[in-house]
């Protein structure tokens, strides 16, 4: 079984907005109006996964062995010491 292709978020965007864009001329037959929103629907969702797979690799990234993340440090620890 071969595994899905990772989704090109910035390629599946714009043809949500193309699809947007033909919807709200009101142009498309009825039939084309429900393809357009099934495929609209689908584009959705793989943009939807995207940002949720993209989300857990900062955390992941963010984190380390002890459970601390990058909101934990306390910036004024690295500024320097005004004693000079």
């Amino acid at each position: 079984m071969s595994t899905p292709q990772a989704v090109d978020f910035e390629a599946a965007l714009e043809e949500l907005e193309q699809l947007v864009e033909r919807m709200e001329t009101g142009e498309l037959s009825l039939e084309e109006s429900l393809k357009a929103f099934e495929r609209g629907v689908v584009l959705t969702r793989d943009c939807q996964k995207a940002l949720k797979d993209a989300e857990l690799r900062v955390q992941a990234l963010t984190e380390t062995d002890a459970g601390l993340s990058l909101e934990d440090v306390d910036p004024d620890a690295f500024e320097p010491d005004d004693d000079d």
